[in-house]
């Protein structure tokens, strides 16, 4: 009974990891652990199309010149060049808006 029960809670563990890896921008929104930071990034190529909206998923930089992932969705095609400052938790970001390249902190090195 012991075994069956240990296998059990191996498998839902390695379960729970694939999901975590896979669906990252969902567990960082809900994670109450994670912070929220801005998180400076420049589009660098199209966005994907995703039920009616164009996905995101870009390297971008803190203030502190800490390269992070996020992904996020826009409701239209954004221009490649263009500067975002991104509120992220994670993986996951809650908001975004376009800002000029003189707005970026000094510490960010593209």
């Amino acid at each position: 009974m012991k075994k069956g029960g240990s296998i059990a809670a191996l498998v839902i563990v390695i379960l729970a990891v694939l999901v975590g890896i896979k669906y990252k921008d969902v567990v960082d929104r809900f994670n109450p652990l994670m912070t929220k930071e801005y998180v400076y990034v420049q589009i660098t190529k199209p966005g994907e199309p995703d039920e009616g909206r164009y996905k995101y998923v870009l390297a971008g930089y803190n203030a502190q010149g800490e390269k992070k992932e996020v992904t996020f969705t826009a409701s239209l095609s954004l221009l490649p060049g263009t500067y975002l400052k991104v509120l992220a938790k994670g993986a996951y970001a809650q908001e975004w808006e376009e800002v000029k390249k003189e707005d970026i902190p000094k510490a960010i090195k593209w």
